[in-house]
């Protein structure tokens, strides 16, 4: 397929237009990300490094890149990580590949949990965790407290605890395996927040999605029903039972559902205030809600309101 010597550049150059081709969307940077991953490089050495020769064994290893990204498979699984809050994330099938946008929920987090955790410290849990992703964000930014990341797949767990591993923060994260909020009863006390990204797409959409998406990452992890609220439906009803009085939940939204989530979020009666934050493209992405707590009222009546953001 390639010629049998190749600079790094001159192979840049010809797997960008290979791919462009093909119709790969990000053909450059996904060239840039393979050839690096193939030669134990950073992307920014392959332009350090421009002029170097590749050996034969380094071509066909990334011969075999470019054919599994022409099956379109995401470049994330093909190298096995991804870079997640500034911190390099092993990756599986078996757990959905963090994306930018849900850094707005660690974010709108952060806000939230106190730095010192002096004299209480916080609880926090992450409602079908996957890679561990967010938790391992705000366990890393707020050390002291008390964190959890529960999925109902023990496979996404095996992923999250090698990356709290690999960020030695394996031992500031309870990991439990259970299907939404099966685990909490039995196992931990309410907590003070609880933050999820939870599936969103809708089944229609979902069909719809490009197939590094639809065919290769996880379907439990993105379809969320024919609406796609199910989960979040769920969420809503429960996080209530399961937070300390004056709780926070937090959870991502996909583009456009924000007047039905605040809908479930405003009739079931559970939270006193209520709101949205934006994503960095302005689109409205993670809810919160503040639980009524003992001021609880019964479910259907009208809280104090929304929250302007």
């Amino acid at each position: 397929m390639l010629p049998e010597t190749w600079t790094i550049l001159k192979l840049l150059k010809w797997t960008t237009s290979y791919f462009k081709s093909h119709d790969i969307e990000q053909p450059r940077v996904d060239a840039e990300v393979l050839l690096a991953d193939t030669l134990g490089l950073s992307r920014t050495d392959l332009y350090v490094f421009y002029d170097r020769p590749l050996e034969s064994p380094e071509l066909a290893r990334f011969r075999k890149h470019i054919e599994r990204r022409l099956k379109r498979e995401p470049v994330a699984y093909i190298v096995g990580r991804k870079e997640f809050w500034s911190m390099a994330l092993k990756v599986t099938p078996d757990v959905l590949i963090p994306r930018p946008e849900t850094e707005t929920l660690v974010e709108a987090a952060l806000k939230i949990i106190p730095e010192d955790p002096a004299p209480k410290p916080w609880r926090i849990w992450d409602l079908g965790t996957g890679s561990g992703a967010i938790i391992l964000a705000l366990a890393s930014e707020r050390p002291g407290h008390r964190f959890y990341g529960t999925d109902r797949s023990e496979k996404a767990l095996a992923v999250a605890r090698d990356n709290a591993r690999m960020h030695q923060l394996d031992k500031e994260i309870t990991w439990l395996v259970g299907d939404w909020f099966d685990v909490s009863v039995h196992r931990f006390s309410p907590v003070e927040v609880i933050v999820s990204n939870p599936p969103y797409i809708s089944s229609q959409a979902f069909d719809e999605l490009p197939p590094e998406i639809a065919d290769c990452e996880p379907r439990e992890a993105l379809e969320g029903g024919p609406d796609g609220l199910n989960a979040i439906r769920l969420i809503v009803r429960n996080a209530q039972d399961h937070m300390v009085s004056e709780g926070r939940l937090l959870f991502e939204i996909g583009c456009g559902q924000w007047p039905a989530v605040q809908e479930l979020i405003r009739s079931s009666g559970d939270y006193r205030q209520w709101g949205v934050f934006k994503d960095y493209s302005g689109h409205d992405r993670v809810a919160y809600a503040t639980a009524m707590g003992q001021e609880r009222a019964s479910r259907g009546a009208d809280p104090d309101g929304p929250l302007s953001d």
